[in-house]
């Protein structure tokens, strides 16, 4: 068989990534509006922003390139073709998708491109956060090859691959790997898994797929950032609110709410924008390849948390508002006395 394995590493850099400036920075020109998706679909199925892709020298027997996203994430790619056997190939991907090495070069690779594009870089990140995936394309010999039948015969190796298992996996297993498959025509199959993908289809017709595999992991790792970055500020109020609610205390709670709710709109704003970098309209075959995607990596389980801690840090915005407009209710309602009773006072003197 021949095919190429894609090792792709996900790094969260930033905020944002300045698209323009990052391709004057580096010398990039102006890309297509890509994927071209080549099964049927409407012209809006594509990339509001597509990412700025740039070539690499890996040194390596890869070829390598960066793919930058305007919402602050940055994919390496790692291409190597192969022509192998079965045994072969289940063999070789498991060594790829246990290889320590990949996330070091990968962060090699990036961090001299981020360097000399650090002024189209917004609020860049000290420490990143990353995800890589596996992708193994492998080329139909001919036109008449069946994904049914590849099925039928080589399940159980598929399963392994997508698994990066070198052992025979239970059937339960198997079953459950296969439930993740999906194909258009009768000669193209891909099979999700939750860190490996296995896409049987030529290179051409492969290309979108690959790319919304790479898009839902782009996904995943920006929800990891939110639901890391609402965790610590939850935390923070948290150990804010413990400090006690009294009278004198309250004053502080107003630019405590006012940051925690300026965090909650600025995660909703970015989310939004993630969600939106892709659009699917109806039930189209793209669109439920992505689904298929994004739940087979894990992205709605991450968006579920980061939802509820939306939810969570909102209730807490409007109990420190309440708590805050108590207190000064109470300190207006204390000066209103003083100063009754400050007149009451000059009224008697008077009378003296």
């Amino acid at each position: 068989m021949r095919g190429s394995i894609r090792q792709i590493v996900l790094f969260d850099v930033a905020d944002e990534i300045r698209l323009d400036a990052l391709r004057a920075a580096l010398g990039i020109a102006e890309p297509d509006r890509k994927p071209a998706f080549s099964r049927p679909a409407p012209d809006y199925v594509r990339f509001e922003r597509p990412p700025v892709i740039e070539p690499l020298n890996s040194g390596a027997n890869f070829e390598a390139r960066a793919k930058y996203y305007d919402y602050g994430v940055v994919s390496i790619e790692l291409d190597q073709q192969f022509s192998l056997d079965w045994p072969q190939l289940v063999e070789h991907s498991a060594t790829v998708l246990a290889d320590p090495s990949m996330e070091q070069r990968a962060m090699d690779l990036l961090k001299p491109r981020l360097e000399k594009a650090r002024s189209a870089v917004v609020n860049p990140y000290p420490s990143w956060l990353d995800e890589d995936y596996v992708i193994i394309n492998v080329i139909p010999e001919s036109p008449g090859d069946n994904a049914a039948d590849l099925l039928a015969r080589r399940g159980r190796e598929i399963a392994q691959i997508v698994r990066g298992e070198n052992r025979m996996l239970s059937d339960g297993e198997f079953r459950e790997i296969l439930e993740a498959s999906i194909s258009y025509y009768p000669n193209d199959l891909l099979v999700v898994g939750w860190s490996a993908a296995f896409v049987f289809d030529n290179p051409v017709a492969a290309g979108p797929t690959i790319q919304l595999l790479e898009y839902a992991n782009t996904q995943l790792l920006e929800f990891r950032h939110y639901d890391e970055l609402l965790t610590r500020v939850l935390a923070g109020v948290y150990r804010s609110i413990d400090k006690g609610t009294g009278v004198w205390r309250r004053w502080g709670l107003a630019g405590e709410a006012e940051s925690l709710n300026t965090v909650r709109l600025d995660v909703i704003e970015i989310a939004e924008r993630t969600e939106t970098s892709i659009k699917f309209l109806s039930d189209m075959f793209y669109a439920r390849m992505y689904r298929l995607a994004s739940a087979r990596v894990g992205v709605p389980d991450y968006r579920r948390l980061v939802d509820h801690k939306l939810q969570t840090a909102g209730e807490l915005y409007e109990f420190m508002v309440d708590r805050f407009d108590r207190g000064r209710g109470f300190f207006l309602e204390v000066i209103v006395v003083i100063i009754l009773l400050i007149e009451i006072a000059f009224l008697f003197r008077g009378k003296g």
